[in-house]
């Protein structure tokens, strides 16, 4: 008895010994939670690599810790689980475009490498060489004036050193025969050279802390130039690719040293913005390598898991948290890696700030009172031209009381970000609902005013035939044709391939009677944007103009010639049966918009009792202006 209660107590004894001792390590512990032990010092630990293992390693640390091994108090344990869940949740927001996120891990980052791994003003340029200007690449020196200008300006920085340095021009770069818009690494080191800055630390260890970050979860050499407010950015869209270098490696040594020797440049080395309707090279920056571009395009897509960008599934189209739609390819669909990034000004979407030229007050007008008429527009031109920027800008003179629906296969509007109070609601197509299902649903929901964010495919113009006819009281959409009978042929072409009709005077007809005006837009080469036309579509009247008398004819030839002529208009009116005719109501000319022609009788008629009472007085106001009409309160022509 006397061993075994010998034993208990010895047992007992090293259990309290070893929970002692457990709990002192787990106090331990949670006093050097957040630190950690000395870094070991050589030639390398200063180094951007070395800096970007040892933030990832001290991240992973962070996030992966178990905090109930800690022995914290319940107020301490909360907090720090707190803490926890919003680093994560910044580690994930910010691969997504939000910058809010992307400043909380900065913050971080930079507290890790001042407060844990020793950075400070002796050993800051071992990472970038801040004080010898001869070795900073085109990369450090755009980090720095970027740095040194969003201080100043935020998010219109890169714009202010375009303009400052006029650097949207054509320009001839070695070994071409034509110039070009592109902005080289000899500009950029001239624009170091005259801003002479001069660094404090802080600025010198926030631009090391930039170069982590956009190589630890940002993107890479365009991360911050994404942020700025421009059109658009894209990557990957010029230059060899990764499969021809291989090729090429075998048949022509000379050619692919020249490739090593950045004497040519390769894919990953292609970064392009656009920029007020131009696109812009940036040969002054470059992701490295194919991987780089590779971990770029296969990171900023995935806000809102839109699925797996895979060899069988080689391209995705979808959103950033910012309302950029980015669309990313990859190969075997695309011959190399590539995205494209297109950003909406939500901020300038007025009319008034996009129509600039003269006669600006009567297109403005002529714009607003189509609106407010209730009138199906179309808006046509090539790509970048601003077709999404300017049906952002109408949609502001939507009456209030309208309920507006919109049909996207990705959200690009965002109208709910432009008009908080209006009632709103976007649709797109999903992997599981397609978008005639999604219209279906839409036209069970008050909508009075239904807008398709961009009709580029057979199906997205039957949802628009559909939604002009029974679904809403009007319908905006836009769309690449170059010409209004164009667009009547590509409208109709879709309704015949998607089998909605099998006859094409049938199908004709049907997009005649919805359509009412086009409006086309135009990007010259230098990047101008302007409304080239507006065009109202004239549905032909088929009268029956056959006449029927010949039985008034006393003689057999005079009976043949009627009943001949009767048979020629027939049959003249099956084979060229003219079902529309077109003209334009406003023209862009020398620099400015004129208005040419006038609206006709069935059109004004039918936007002056689509009006209020005060835009209808001002409307007729408008058009005896412009055309010397008198309209009575019906949209009827006073004599």
């Amino acid at each position: 008895m006397l061993v075994n209660a010998l034993l208990i107590i010895a047992i007992v004894g090293v259990a309290f010994y070893l929970i002692q001792r457990k709990i002192k390590s787990n106090q331990q512990k949670a006093e050097n939670e957040g630190k950690v032990n000395d870094v070991q010092v050589d030639d390398k630990t200063y180094t951007l690599d070395m800096m970007i293992k040892f933030t990832k390693k001290r991240i992973d640390e962070i996030t992966k810790v178990n905090l109930y091994d800690l022995g914290l108090s319940e107020e301490e344990l909360k907090r720090r689980k707190d803490k926890k869940y919003e680093l994560k949740k910044a580690l994930k927001g910010c691969t997504y475009g939000d910058v809010n996120d992307k400043k909380y891990v900065k913050e971080l980052i930079f507290d890790i490498l001042s407060k844990e791994y020793g950075v400070d003003e002796t050993n800051v340029s071992k990472a970038i060489p801040f004080d010898i200007p001869s070795l900073l690449t085109p990369q450090d020196k755009y980090d720095i004036i970027i740095y040194m200008y969003q201080k100043e300006f935020g998010y219109e920085a890169w714009n202010t050193i375009m303009k400052k340095y006029n650097l949207a021009t054509l320009k001839f770069v070695d070994g071409d025969t034509k110039p070009c818009y592109v902005v080289t690494p000899e500009e950029i080191s001239d624009i170091y050279e005259k801003e002479n800055y001069t660094l404090t630390f802080q600025d010198k260890l926030m631009v090391v802390v930039q170069r982590i970050y956009q190589l630890y979860k940002g993107y890479s050499s365009i991360d911050e130039l994404r942020d700025q407010n421009i059109d658009g950015i894209s990557g990957g869209v010029s230059g060899l690719p990764e499969s021809f270098l291989s090729q090429v490696a075998q048949t022509d040594a000379n050619y692919l040293t020249k490739v090593m020797d950045h004497k040519v440049p390769r894919s990953c080395d292609s970064i392009w913005i656009m920029y007020h309707g131009v696109s812009i090279r940036m040969a002054f920056l470059s992701f490295g390598n194919e991987s780089e571009l590779k971990r770029v395009c296969q990171n900023i897509y995935k806000y809102n898991n839109p699925g797996q960008l895979s060899d069988a599934n080689g391209y995705k189209i979808n959103e950033m948290k910012d309302g950029s739609r980015v669309v990313v390819v990859r190969p075997s669909f695309s011959e190399s890696w590539g995205f494209f990034v297109r950003k909406f000004d939500v901020q300038r979407a007025t009319l008034d700030q996009l129509i600039k030229c003269g006669g600006k007050d009567e297109a403005i007008a002529l714009l607003t009172y189509l609106v407010k008429g209730a009138r199906i527009i179309s808006l046509t031109g090539e790509q970048g031209c601003g077709k999404t920027t300017m049906l952002m800008a109408m949609i502001e003179n939507i009456y209030e009381t309208m309920n507006i629906r919109v049909q996207e296969v990705a959200f690009e509007l965002h109208l709910r970000k432009i008009y908080p109070t209006r009632n709103i609601l976007s649709f797109r197509e999903t992997e599981t609902i397609a978008g005639q299902e999604g219209l279906d649903v839409q036209k069970k929901t008050d909508g009075s005013v239904n807008i398709i964010g961009e009709v580029a495919t057979d199906e997205v113009a039957s949802w628009m035939i559909q939604a002009a006819q029974v679904a809403s009281k009007f319908t905006l959409f836009t769309h690449h044709a170059k010409t209004f009978p164009d667009l009547i042929t590509a409208l109709r072409n879709s309704m015949l391939r998607t089998g909605v009709f099998n006859n094409e005077l049938v199908a004709e007809k049907q997009v005649v009677s919805v359509l009412n005006f086009d409006i086309h837009l135009v990007k010259d080469f230098r990047g101008n944007r302007y409304i080239e036309r507006v065009t109202e579509c004239i549905p032909v009247e088929d009268f029956n103009n056959y006449t029927f008398d010949q039985d008034k004819e006393k003689t057999l030839e005079g009976k043949f010639e009627k009943f001949a002529d009767n048979a020629t208009r027939y049959f003249t009116k099956q084979t060229n049966k003219e079902i529309f005719t077109y003209r334009n109501i406003m023209e862009y000319q020398d620099g400015g918009y004129v208005l040419t022609n006038r609206i006709t009788d069935a059109n004004l008629r039918g936007m002056v009792t689509n009006m209020d009472d005060n835009d209808s007085e001002s409307f007729r106001e408008f058009v005896y202006k412009q055309w010397g009409i008198k309209l009575n309160d019906r949209g009827e022509i006073m004599k």
